[in-house]
């Protein structure tokens, strides 16, 4: 499966050694969570949760603790040079979004410590930072005949595209913007943490967000270097939770047409392993913010790119 949008395409580039900018010029870890994610919600908030696999403390040798999470396709938007930081949003606007994430060993549930975990997603109206004349944005006022502000159609539209090249089709960066982009190094409990906003849609996909994880690099003054990727998966959003969002400025502008979670061609449907979220937010107020989690199965001795499928 391949992310569906296409233009001028690039051969797939050597991702062995990667180099991340940090911010302001000094490595900055992230911050420890110390707590569990929280799954539940309480009064008056909305939970949209998936099963997650069921998981035990220890496992014997060969069994396995903790389904991997699925992998995916890079997409054709991956930038190898973002910022290590938490607050990603750089002004964007939107639905103000916190994004908690822990990475474990799929064999053993033990927390990743030192992991380099990526994230990159579009902006609220289908914009990918570094690619705004590339990516598909459906800003504007709607045009004549579209459906109520707030009812964004559903379905895959007449004419989207179906397919995408081999290894997710990477293009080169057009602009130098880099909003909704960044990492973060996971804590001794495997926990990161970003402040971002909740994604739009673009045409031909449902919402999601990118992320890759990284094991074996240094963090130096000059970036993070060296190291594997040992998963490239995406994030996925309840159907609830993205009509609650097209209600609210700036997602209800939006003209595109949204494909929904079911038609969607990369999402594997299998609920947490495949990467659907669990989200929380108040009933009727999502503008006021959304919480999202997610518990990732890696193995860190594995090598998965997101450029093969």
């Amino acid at each position: 499966m391949t992310e569906q949008q296409s233009n001028d395409l690039h051969p797939q580039r050597d991702l062995t050694r990667r180099r991340v900018v940090v911010s302001g010029g000094a490595a900055v870890a992230a911050a420890g969570l110390g707590t569990a994610i929280a799954t539940t919600a309480s009064a008056g908030e909305t939970s949209a949760t998936s099963a997650t696999p069921s998981a035990s403390a220890s496992s014997p040798s060969g069994e396995v603790c903790y389904r991997l999470t699925s992998e995916t396709t890079e997409g054709p938007y991956y930038i190898d040079a973002d910022k290590i930081r938490k607050d990603i949003t750089e002004n964007k606007e939107g639905i103000p979004m916190t994004l908690r994430l822990k990475v474990i060993e799929s064999d053993s549930c033990e927390p990743v410590a030192k992991a380099a975990v990526d994230i990159w997603h579009c902006d609220a109206l289908g914009l990918y930072s570094g690619y705004e004349s590339s990516s598909s944005g459906g800003g504007g006022t709607p045009p004549t005949g579209a459906p109520p502000t707030g009812t964004p159609p559903t379905g895959t539209p007449t004419g989207a595209p179906t397919g995408g090249p081999p290894g997710g089709g990477h293009q080169e960066p057009t602009d130098d913007k880099r909003y909704l982009r960044g990492t973060q190094l996971t804590d001794r409990h495997g926990f990161v943490e970003f402040t971002t906003v909740f994604p739009g849609w673009y045409r031909g996909r449902c919402v999601h967000i990118h992320t890759k994880v990284h094991v074996g690099g240094t963090l130096t003054d000059a970036g993070y270097e060296g190291g594997h990727t040992c998963h490239t998966g995406q994030l996925f959003f309840a159907e609830e939770a993205v009509l609650a969002s097209a209600e609210v400025a700036p997602y209800n502008t939006s003209t595109t047409e949204r494909t929904t979670l079911d038609a969607d061609g990369i999402y594997p449907g299998n609920g947490a392993q495949g990467g659907l979220l669990n989200l929380r937010y108040r009933k009727g107020k999502i503008e006021k913010g959304v919480t999202a989690s997610l518990t990732l199965g890696v193995d860190p001795d594995a090598t998965h790119e997101g450029t093969d499928l």
